[in-house]
């Protein structure tokens, strides 16, 4: 209320003294309860003079605490009257402003508030970001809540607050007044203008601010080169749709949206929020204003579902090469891994949009582990075609035996075990005796090749041996030590000296047969251990060529992975695309 006035208190009715009682007290009611307060001064006493019964009341300080309440309680009552007298006349004022400030014959809602046709209607307008709701990356649409706070002047809406009761202030529905058409221009959805028509506040000077929230589906470019790392720059575009640059000013607030009330999400982070205004240079009618969201994509998500089980399975790719080759399980493995990203890379194809401008960055990862694991499947391949060589269908070159027996093993710090042990040692002095004895004579020399027939196959080729007192038996009787074909002599026959000096011409021919016997098996079994050598050749060149792949897969896969997830942190700021403007003022 205003100022207690000095003027003396009406005389002519109980009403006006009401009213000047009113004007002269503070009343402070909440919920139930009703204080009033009165003010003590001379204006009380003498408004007490006209009205017995409330001085009667105020005066008598004797009676007791029951006569406090009933006092209390008839101030109360009084002054919720008195109030409701007031707000009354408040509200048939608010009631007469407004229909004249909104009457027919003064008002109308169609015409610009200029007051002559050349005049520019300024309007300032500022985003104020409630909450970043989705950015949709297969359509390229982005949605926002949003505040668009617009403020303009209207002349027509001004008047007097002495004029009525004081009020300064009106709130509008902003359907009855003039407003500005501004719109989304980028808007992707069909839906252009704001949701809701809020109340709009007037204030007696014709100020007009508006602020109406709406939530927009703007369309937004998406570079997918870095996803899931990547940054975005979406516009939000407003425009008048039918004033142009002649008619509407229009003016940023700020220079950047506010963010006062925003929601986090928890998808994306808001980087920047800058506000420009645009003006065509070759076209003076077109002006507009455009909202930067610079935002970035929060990768935990996409780290933990794809990017990870994407390395988890490359290094599966890499142990292809440490699996033996004689287990039977490298093709597939192989193809396991392949069936995994392919897997993988149709879900990143529902998740990206269908565009051929870029890759994105998981795309390129998941390509490069396919095309990892295809090599690997042809590289299993050959080690399995080599492992599985033999002297009877290839015959090792040189230069295989001096690359991959000599100089690639120590290279990749691989050691082939020596056989040193005795027996081995025997057998290739034996073997060695043997060739040279079958080289220098028609048939080998019992010792120095260590093959000796037994009496059974001696007395069986001649009847000699029989008369000797020697058993006979029907075959040669020679025992093998091993599966190797080492041979050992059982019992005692003669020496090759003693059959060289006997001169007996009927059992020379059986003996030399017997011998010529001899000879092929021990020759055979040398071969039989020379084509052992051989393919124990190829299989250590099949374990070469996978211990050598091996390590060009780790190198490979650790440079790639590398460089292609750096890539987004040397990646450059997003920056707003500024052009100049011959005018844009601002707040």
């Amino acid at each position: 209320m205003g100022r207690i006035s000095k003027s003396t208190p009406p005389k002519k009715s109980r009403s006006n003294r009401y009213r000047y009682l009113a004007k002269n007290h503070v009343f402070v009611c909440w919920g139930v309860s009703t204080v009033f307060v009165a003010r003590r001064s001379r204006h009380v006493r003498e408004g007490e003079r006209y009205t017995p019964r409330l001085r009667r009341f105020h005066t008598d300080s004797s009676c007791g605490s029951d006569g406090a309440e009933k006092m209390t309680r008839t101030l109360a009552i009084l002054a919720y009257f008195l109030c409701l007298l007031h707000c009354s006349r408040c509200a048939e004022s608010e009631e007469r402003l407004m229909n004249w400030l909104l009457g027919k014959d003064r008002y109308n809602l169609l015409i610009r508030p200029a007051v002559n046709r050349t005049e520019r209607v300024p309007v300032k307008l500022q985003v104020s970001l409630a909450q970043l709701i989705s950015v949709n990356e297969r359509e390229q649409i982005m949605t926002t809540n949003v505040w668009l706070t617009q403020h303009w002047v209207d002349y027509r809406l001004s008047w007097d607050p002495a004029k009525y009761e004081g009020i300064d202030k009106l709130r509008i529905p902003s359907r009855h007044i003039w407003l500005p058409d501004i719109v989304l221009y980028n808007n992707a959805d069909g839906t252009y203008e704001v949701t809701v028509f809020t109340n709009a506040i007037v204030i007696f000077n014709g100020s007009i601010n508006w602020l109406p929230p709406a939530i927009y589906k703007s369309a937004c470019k998406i570079e997918v080169k870095h996803f899931p790392f990547d940054q975005q720059n979406c516009t939000l575009k407003f425009r008048s749709w039918t004033y142009d640059h002649t008619e509407i000013d229009l003016i940023l607030k700020s220079e950047v949206a506010s963010m006062d009330d925003f929601t986090p999400s928890g998808e994306w982070d808001i980087l920047a929020l800058p506000g420009r205004r645009t003006v065509n240079p070759l076209d003076p009618t077109y002006v507009d204003l455009t909202y930067d969201f610079i935002i970035k994509r929060k990768p935990l998500f996409y780290t933990i579902n794809l990017i990870i089980p994407c390395v988890l399975i490359t290094s599966l790719a890499i142990l292809v090469f440490y699996l033996p080759s004689d287990c039977g399980e490298k093709m597939t493995l192989c193809i396991s891994v392949l069936l995994a990203l392919t897997v993988f890379l149709l879900l990143i194809s529902k998740i990206v949009p269908p565009t051929s401008l870029d890759v994105p960055l998981i795309g390129k990862y998941l390509m490069f582990t396919m095309v990892l694991v295809t090599f690997s499947i042809i590289t299993s391949v050959c080690v399995l075609n080599v492992h599985h060589r033999s002297p009877s269908t290839h015959t090792m070159p040189s230069w295989v035996k001096l690359i991959f027996l000599v100089k690639l093993p120590a290279l990749l710090f691989m050691r082939r075990p020596q056989n040193n042990s005795a027996s081995q040692r025997l057998r290739r002095q034996r073997c060695l005796r043997a060739r040279k004895s079958i080289g220098s004579s028609g048939y080998p020399d019992a010792a120095k090749t260590g093959f000796i027939l037994s009496p059974s196959a001696l007395q069986s080729s001649n009847p000699a041996f029989s008369a000797r007192g020697l058993n006979v038996a029907p075959q040669l009787g020679f025992s093998h030590s091993n599966r190797k074909g080492d041979l050992r002599s059982t019992d005692y026959i003669p020496s090759g000296q003693d059959l060289k000096q006997s001169t007996s011409s009927d059992w020379a021919a059986d003996v030399q047969e017997a011998v010529n016997g001899v000879r092929f098996v021990a020759e055979h079994m040398m071969g039989d251990d020379d084509d052992q050598s051989v393919i124990e050749d190829w299989k250590y060149v099949a374990m070469v060529v996978d211990r050598m792949f091996l390590w060009i897969f780790v190198i490979v896969c650790v440079v790639g992975t590398l460089g292609l997830f750096l890539q987004p942190v040397f990646q450059t700021q997003i920056v707003p695309n500024q052009q100049p403007s011959s005018e844009t003022p601002r707040i």
